[in-house]
């Protein structure tokens, strides 16, 4: 066991703690960005100006009738950037637009006395474009092939080879929409300058250091002249992670102009216009199966719809090829990766990061072959599971597979799952409009940033004469409760109790270049420096005591009297990884998490109307540093996926009229998000045990990301009530999300297709209308679609 993961017997770590803010939370004493402002004398108000248009360029902006309005101050433009006029590590996201790109790109910014005033010098702006082309729907951009960044390729033996030598062969597309963040707390940032001339910025940021660094880049200063906190967020999900840069740089040109502290919060309206989203993607595939029903080739085309910039659609891409292989072995790969670009938002980092959308391209594959395979789902899945020794497509073997196979067994015997699914069939045969479906789907997912350099971190601990102990650490707190676990992590290195430790606000002059908190990497990363900072300190102390056994605060006291540093800079760095960008091969995540969730859903048949009954969810999260936290993001994770997959519906309007481009799904009223009554009639939710994570901190595995992907049991289960109405060995399709209105007409297609048929559009068929966002796999593709396809 090693030194990083070995875990004391009188540890704080494991202890079910609730959540460090709490009481902060539920009382309503939780300071956020925007709270500060009722703290900040003779603030100012930004307010955009934003473009009615997806694509145009501004010819005339005249900003004289705002400076009219009582209360305006000022307007910023392109001509008051000191610095760099753009807000994109890409550099393709100019903060000011000559061409806006998207229906509420903002062209300018109204900084006045009250956020009203701010609105009406907003509305008093005058704008002329010069209207363009805009690009709206994914199809459109595939059509067109208007791609951006990089094209990459996973393989692995001989796709060709393998298809050819398969019993049966299928091929098909596979859709799936975006999601919206929809963090309680929108953007926003309040900038100051003080005496000397620094910049402070509060932001609602996941990576504090990038905004630094983009914030010093628009204003012509280098970094150390700019110092960037994060006090807390009111959730991220990755919507935080590269967008409040902008924001964050508007605020402080502002302040930077005025002299005045400037504050700039997003209304709900226009976070949901100006921010992007998770990327929808469009997968074209084949697939081949044995004779037993195992996977034997498998050839996709991945494409994402990334919006008008790059932003972070290049590593989300890379992540979704990486687990389009989710759970199973595949022998013979072959995976292409594009990026579209689109006059929407510029599509970002969710919970997932890719990871989500790769993976349904696999499970949509399973649950639509398996009828056609005459197998049962069920048994499909769990014939095809990684085992011991062998590798993902781009090479990295794949550890301690077994968790997984014990997690489902797991979930098999304590969700009942044999005699459910039996009762389900009699449920169906009893209901002639109502419907069941029960799946099993597991999770692997990999932990560690794509990028390698992200992978480190820092940390500052203090310990003070009286014992007392203060933590600075490069990560967040959105919500997710990394505070919490860190504190824990530094009370178990140092053998105190937790009431001596507090933690500090996120800062970028304590703890410097920071990565993002993302990746569900930012417990192990963090926790390691943190660790690492106490043992520094404890290493001292222990010289001082010298066996004697002092209590602790007497201890510090000596220490310091006898002049021993009583504080330590902490660091850590993922070893053993490495990834070639270029060929897509490597090592690139430290360890897998796995999960496997049991779902079982109702569906009417005249509404399409779904319910879930029951879900049983056994997730691996190593030795758990704080197991009330875990399973708190276990569920968040679960309905937050079931969100995406069933509910959570972006509509952009993508007609010829002068609305194109607008977002129509921009407020709660529109959007309908997972709420109480979504939850399951019952959700059981269980830690694997016996799976300590060697190498890892205190051996705990990653929880942020991983638990989003077992909706997937819901949508599997969707998909077999819905085929319950229909006769045996129809394949379903079923959009993704699947809405009551996608389950009706699914329902709709399945009762009317005939026995052992492929209901249209599916796997083995070739449709009778081809789809022109389908572009060839292969020049041999369709021929090859239409000759070995079965059904």
């Amino acid at each position: 066991m090693s030194r990083l993961s070995e875990r004391p017997d009188d540890a704080v770590v494991g202890l079910a703690l609730p959540h460090e803010s709490a009481a902060l939370h539920v009382t309503g004493h939780a300071l956020y960005t925007d709270d500060l402002v009722h703290r900040t004398p003779h603030v100012l108000h930004a307010h955009p100006v934003c473009s009615p248009h997806p694509h145009a360029r501004v010819t005339r902006l005249d900003a004289t009738p705002a400076l009219a309005v009582p209360g305006v101050v000022r307007v910023l433009t392109a001509d008051d950037v000191p610095g760099t006029n753009d807000a994109g590590v890409k550099h393709d996201e100019p903060l000011f637009p000559e061409v806006v790109m998207f229906v509420g790109h903002a062209v300018c910014w109204v900084l006045a006395d009250t956020l009203e005033a701010a609105r009406q010098g907003a509305a008093a702006v005058e704008v002329d474009y010069e209207q363009l082309p805009a690009i709206v729907s994914l199809a459109e951009a595939i059509e067109a092939e208007h791609f951006q960044g990089g094209q990459p390729v996973i393989a692995r033996g001989d796709v060709e080879e393998g298809l050819a030598g398969a019993t049966r062969v299928f091929s098909g597309v596979t859709e799936m929409a975006g999601q919206e963040h929809f963090y309680l707390e929108t953007h926003a940032s309040l900038a100051l300058v003080d005496e000397g001339g620094q910049v402070f910025v509060q932001s609602s940021t996941q990576h504090p250091s990038e905004t630094q660094e983009i914030v010093a880049h628009v204003l012509g200063l280098d970094s150390h002249h700019v110092t960037v906190q994060c006090l807390r967020m009111g959730g991220g999900f990755g919507g935080k992670e590269m967008q409040p840069h902008g924001f964050a740089a508007i605020a402080a040109l502002g302040a930077v102009l005025t002299g005045r502290p400037v504050r700039l919060r997003l209304s709900r309206t226009h976070d949901m216009t100006m921010t992007g989203k998770r990327h929808g993607f469009h997968a074209q595939w084949r697939v081949g199966f044995d004779d037993d029903g195992r996977l034997a080739a498998l050839e996709a085309t991945l494409t994402s719809d990334g919006g008008w910039s790059l932003d972070l659609s290049e590593p989300v891409l890379a992540r979704a090829l990486c687990h389009v292989d989710n759970a199973y072995w595949i022998p013979h790969v072959l995976l292409h990766g594009r990026v579209a670009r689109t006059h929407k938002t510029s599509q970002t980092a969710f919970r997932g990061f890719g990871g989500p959308q790769g993976m349904l391209v696999i499970e949509d594959i399973l649950g639509r072959c398996a009828p056609l395979l005459g197998v049962d789902p069920v048994d499909l899945r769990r014939k095809n599971f990684y085992v011991e020794s062998q590798a993902t497509p781009y090479g990295q073997v794949v550890r301690h597979p077994e968790r997984l196979a014990a997690a489902w067994d797991q979930v098999l015997e304590t969700g009942d799952v044999v005699r459910r699914r039996a009762g389900v069939a009699a449920f169906n045969a009893a209901h002639p409009h109502r419907k069941r479906g029960l799946a099993v789907t597991p999770v692997k997912f990999g932990i560690s940033f794509n990028f390698t350099a992200f992978n480190q971190a820092g940390a500052l601990v203090h310990v003070y004469k009286d014992g007392s102990v203060l933590i600075n650490h490069g990560g967040t707190e959105m919500g997710q409760g990394l505070h919490t676990k860190m504190l824990q992590v530094a009370a178990t290195t140092l053998g105190v109790p937790l009431a001596k430790v507090r933690v500090a606000p996120t800062r970028t002059d304590k703890v410097p270049n920071t990565s993002a908190t993302a990746a569900s990497s930012s417990t192990d990363l963090n926790g390691g420096a943190v660790k690492d900072a106490c043992e520094q300190v404890l290493a001292r102390l222990r010289e001082v005591d010298a066996g004697r056994g002092l209590p602790w605060a007497e201890l510090v006291r000596e220490a310091y009297f006898s002049r021993v540093q009583l504080w330590a800079a902490g660091f850590y760095r993922t070893e053993g990884i490495h990834w070639d960008s270029t060929l897509m091969s490597g090592h690139p995540f430290k360890y897998f998490a796995y999960g496997v969730a049991a779902a079982e859903v109702e569906v009417d048949g005249f509404t399409g109307a779904h319910r879930t009954v029951r879900v049983d969810i056994v997730h691996d999260v190593g030795d758990s540093l704080s197991p009330l936290v875990d399973i708190g993001q276990v569920e968040g994770g679960f309905v937050q996926g079931v969100g995406w997959l069933t509910m959570e519906d972006l509509r952009w309007d993508e007609s010829d009229g002068p609305g194109r481009g607008r977002l129509t799904t921009q407020s709660a009223s529109t959007y309908k998000l997972p709420s109480l009554g979504e939850l399951p009639d019952e959700l059981h939710v269980a830690l694997l045990e016996h799976a300590h994570e060697d190498g890892a901190v205190y051996g705990s595995k990653a929880v942020g990301e991983p638990p989003l992907m077992l909706a997937f049991a819901v949508r599997e289960a969707l998909r077999e009530a819905v085929a319950a109405f229909g006769p045996e060995g129809a394949s379903v399709e079923l959009a993704s999300p699947a809405t009551p209105e996608a389950v009706f007409w699914a329902a709709e297609r399945a009762r009317g297709a005939a026995p052992d048929h492929v209901v249209e559009g599916l796997p083995g068929a070739v449709p009778d209308r081809p789809d022109p966002a389908a572009p060839p796999l292969h020049p041999r593709s369709e021929q090859a679609a239409g000759a070995a396809g079965e059904g």
